[in-house]
């Protein structure tokens, strides 16, 4: 299994700008596919965008415009680029492996804190 990797949160200003990142050893070999999540505080985990092994991006509605999926397969990294950050933003992200063949270890996520 495959352990995942999440790093750049912080805590901002409502407005800046932020990249995470989430690095996955094989998910470019193994065309795992990439997603990632957010879960805040007294909420349930909340699919935020995804990038398929053929590079097709999704996003859930409410970062559409904002929010920016992008990999470096070299790097088996995927990025989330994400401005003009909201209160509502505030959550804890993870990745994960789009494709149920690829076995993988959550991690410990990275915490995006955004107050007015």
């Amino acid at each position: 299994q495959v352990q995942m990797t999440e790093h750049g949160g912080g805590s901002v200003q409502a407005g800046d700008s932020l990249r995470l990142s989430c690095t996955a050893p094989g998910f470019a070999s193994n065309r795992c596919g990439m997603a990632w999540y957010r879960q805040a505080a007294g909420k349930q985990r909340e699919w935020v965008s995804s990038i398929t092994n053929s590079g097709s991006l999704t996003y859930t509605e409410s970062v559409k415009g904002r929010f920016t999926i992008s990999e470096d397969k070299d790097k088996d990294t995927v990025y989330l680029q994400m401005v003009g950050l909201k209160p509502e933003d505030t959550a804890r992200y993870f990745c994960e492996f789009l494709s149920g063949r690829c076995l993988f270890v959550r991690g410990q996520g990275t915490q995006v804190t955004v107050s007015s």
